[in-house]
């Protein structure tokens, strides 16, 4: 009856006369990002009708198959997987397989409260399980970079409290069924969110890594991540780069481009294998050159080809008018703040490089007239710089710290954008 009472609500005919096979390409214009290749349609219309034929050995050696991976990913992620997305398909899974009262399903449903949360506008549900790691490394080297976890008597609770959750997010083990469900190792790697959801991702492990060194690095500090933990994450970081000099996200890239004709999500594109990105490589090298820093004699050599590399990459992947394409953040003034970062590192500033320069100008052409910058989501969609009505402080901050990575001489124009900031303060 619930089921029922469910389909009734959301469908406007009878749940039993609908055809769903024809409306297969009923997709509303504004969700069509990702359009369908012709390949997959025609599979589509293949698949639908073998579904009025199966052959059923081959049929039940692929849900095997299949249903194998689905309990891997729950095993590997305490129950969470990638994502809120998977984790509903995959609780569904479990549903159906082992019943209400197993084990697996049960997990499941101890996990659905980390995606909640309640807005003004109602339930909603986070793309992962928080962003705990990613927000306090950065507070946390913020916190030693600007003087204020050096003041002992007035921080030293926060700081050492900041490491101390450090110290408990880092995965030291790789998941238990890494090789078989495909897998990246995770051993010495920081997350995005909590360990428990048990995913590497390069820039994270940066991050956490840069976090560490500068919150151990203050006197008054207890030494909690030992040694051997910082290297297992420089060990980690070494087989995340990529053919092209790049880091990809969670893994490397593995796959042939071609597969994206398989996408079937039209509201995402390039989703079907790992690409390569400035903001995560920029992440990672700088974390490999600082961790060089605290150690001078530990697999130098390997990290000095890893960061010429991926400086080389920086510069592949500059537009002709200076930008870079940001996934991660928007967009063009996002990756502009990570790929001067990059350059930084190689010692190329505005007055040595001239990709440097590029950058910079392209910057500089953005400001608006009250100091700062601004640039809408649609950069992401249109793959074109697009000027937001008001200027952002988020985004003005990227642009100064990428001006100021690039020792641009104009001060006027940095000074301007720090007003602006500080005029915005509450």
């Amino acid at each position: 009856p619930l089921v029922e009472a469910i389909r009734r609500e959301i469908y406007i005919e009878p749940y039993g006369v609908i055809d769903f096979s024809s409306h297969r390409n009923n997709i509303h214009p504004i969700d069509v990002y990702s359009p369908h290749h012709p390949i997959l349609d025609g599979l589509n219309t293949l698949l639908a009708g073998y579904e009025h034929c199966p052959f059923p050995p081959l049929r039940r050696r692929g849900i095997d198959a299949a249903y194998k991976l689905v309990c891997y990913e729950d095993e590997n992620t305490g129950y969470q997987t990638i994502g809120p997305v998977s984790k509903m398909l995959n609780l569904v899974c479990r549903y159906a397989a082992e019943g209400a009262s197993s084990q697996a399903f049960t997990r499941h449903l101890a996990r659905i409260d980390d995606f909640l949360w309640m807005s003004e506008e109602g339930m909603m549900m986070t793309g992962t399980n928080g962003s705990q790691l990613w927000d306090i490394a950065f507070i946390a080297q913020a916190a030693v970079e600007t003087g204020l976890a050096a003041d002992e008597q007035r921080n030293e609770s926060v700081c050492v409290r900041a490491l101390e959750w450090l110290d408990k997010a880092q995965m030291r083990e790789d998941p238990v069924w890494y090789k078989e469900a495909y897998r990246h190792r995770t051993k010495g790697a920081w997350p995005f969110s909590t360990p428990e959801q048990g995913y590497t991702v390069s820039d994270c492990a940066g991050e956490g890594l840069k976090a560490v060194l500068a919150l151990q690095s203050l006197d008054y500090m207890p030494k909690l991540v030992d040694e051997q933990r910082l290297r297992d994450c420089v060990d980690l970081l070494l087989t995340m780069q990529n053919p092209d000099g790049g880091f990809a996200s969670y893994e490397l890239v593995r796959g042939n481009k071609r597969l994206e004709w398989l996408n079937t999500a039209e509201v995402f594109g390039d989703i079907m294998i790992e690409y390569t990105y400035p903001e995560c490589t920029t992440s990672a090298i700088s974390a490999l050159l600082q961790y060089s820093s605290h150690s001078p004699d530990y697999r130098r050599t390997d990290i000095d080809r890893t960061v010429k590399a991926a400086v080389q990459y920086v510069h592949d992947k500059q537009k002709p008018d200076g930008s870079w394409h940001g996934s991660w953040g928007i967009c063009f003034t996002y990756a502009a703040m990570f790929a001067l970062e990059s350059l930084s590192l190689a010692r190329e500033t505005y007055g040595n490089s001239a990709s440097v320069r590029k950058a910079c100008e392209f910057l500089v052409n953005h400001q608006m007239e009250d100091g700062g910058w601004g640039e809408t989501y649609m950069s992401c969609v249109t793959n074109v710089y697009s000027q937001h009505t008001k200027s952002q402080v988020v985004q003005t901050s990227w642009a100064l710290l990428g001006l100021m990575y690039a020792r641009y001489p104009d001060k006027q124009v940095i000074r301007r954008g720090c007003d602006l900031i500080m005029s915005r303060q509450q």
